[in-house]
C-alpha cells in the first residue's frame, strides 16, 4: 500500500484520530505518516536514527531517537528532548518501543554494527519512560531490544531480544509498570530467521515479523506454538500492527538496507509497506502516552 521505499521501515502505529499509519524509517532519520484516503506520505526529518514512535494523549508523538526520548510536534516539526540516556555508549541507539496499558512508553536500545554483521554484544537495555518524565531501566545486557506488547489481561509483558531468536514472557505489574520473571515463550525455527517487531491481536495471540524470513508468524502464548504463517513478497520484514477503521487490517513494514545490489534487483518490493486483509482476526487500539 505504500510504494515509497524505506531504508529501514519500522514501528507502524495506527493513529485513529488522523485515520493514518504512522511509522519510522530508522536509517533515513524520518518519522512518517501515510493516509490511506489520499495515499500521501508526509514525513518529518529528525537529527538521529529514530527507532520508535508512539501516540500522545494530548496529540503529537513521543519518539525514541539516538539515545534520547523526545516529543515530536507534527505541525511545527519541533523535537523536544525529554531525557538523554546511555551517553557512555556512543555506538548505541534506541530501537523498538510501545506504550503500555497505563500510558508509559517502553523502548529499548541496541549497539549499531561497526562492520557488516559485527556488533558489540549485550550493550542494549530496556527502559520505561513514565508520564512524569522519570525513567527506569527494566532489562540490561540485551543485544537488540525489539518487539514488545502486553497480554489482554495486562498481567504479561512480551519482549523480543532479536539475537536470542526468541520471544520471552515476563510477569507485568500494571500498577508499577515493573516486569519480572522472564520465561521462554517461543524459539524461532531456522526458516523463520530472526524475530523483529511484534503486536497482539484481539484474541491475545502474538504476531511476530521475521526479518530475513519474509513473513509474519502468529504464536499462541498459551501453548507456545506457531499457529499461522503469512508470507510477504520481500525478505526484510520488520514489524506489524493492526489498523483500519475496525482494526481488521494488518500493516507490515519492511526494509531494503542490508540487501546487496544483486538481491535488490530481484526484490522490487523491498522497503515497501504492505496491508494484509482477511486474517479473520482484529487488533486492538494503540495505547497513548499519558503526557
Amino acid at each position: 500500500v505504500v510504494k515509497e521505499k524505506n531504508r529501514m521501515g519500522e514501528c507502524p502505529v495506527w493513529e485513529e484520530r488522523e485515520n493514518a499509519l504512522v511509522y519510522v524509517d530508522i536509517n533515513s532519520q524520518k518519522v512518517c505518516r501515510w493516509s490511506p484516503v489520499t495515499n500521501e506520505v508526509q514525513s518529518v526529518s529528525v537529527d538521529a536514527r529514530v527507532g520508535s514512535v508512539a501516540l500522545r494523549q494530548c496529540g503529537g508523538y513521543v519518539i525514541a531517537l539516538g539515545t534520547r526520548f523526545a516529543f515530536l510536534d507534527w505541525d511545527t516539526q519541533a523535537v523536544t528532548t525529554i531525557l538523554e540516556l546511555e551517553q557512555d555508549k556512543p555506538n548505541n541507539r534506541f530501537n523498538d518501543g510501545k506504550v503500555d496499558p497505563k500510558g508509559r512508553f517502553f523502548a529499548g536500545t541496541m549497539a549499531e554494527e561497526t562492520a557488516p554483521g559485527v556488533r558489540a554484544r549485550r550493550q542494549g537495555a530496556l527502559y520505561t519512560l513514565f508520564p512524569d518524565h522519570s525513567v527506569i531501566k527494566q532489562l540490561d545486557q540485551l543485544d537488540i531490544s525489539n518487539g514488545l506488547d502486553w497480554s489482554l489481561d495486562h498481567r504479561t509483558f512480551y519482549h523480543i531480544d532479536s539475537l536470542s531468536y526468541a520471544v520471552h514472557a515476563f510477569s507485568y505489574d500494571v500498577h508499577t509498570g515493573k516486569i519480572a520473571c522472564p520465561k521462554l515463550l517461543y524459539h524461532l525455527e531456522k526458516e523463520e530467521q530472526m524475530p523483529d517487531g511484534m503486536c497482539i491481536d484481539a484474541e491475545g495471540k502474538l504476531w511476530v515479523a521475521c526479518i530475513d524470513g519474509g513473513r509474519v508468524i502468529r504464536i499462541d502464548p498459551e501453548t507456545g506454538k506457531r499457529i499461522q504463517t503469512v508470507r510477504l513478497p520481500t525478505p526484510r520484514i520488520t514489524s506489524c500492527c493492526f489498523g483500519g477503521k475496525d482494526y481488521s487490517e494488518m500493516y507490515v513494514t519492511s526494509a531494503y538496507d542490508g540487501l546487496d545490489e544483486a538481491t535488490l534487483a530481484k526484490e522490487p518490493h523491498a522497503g515497501e509497506i504492505f496491508k494484509i486483509t482477511g486474517l479473520g482476526v482484529k487488533g486492538i487500539p494503540q495505547n497513548l502516552f499519558a503526557a
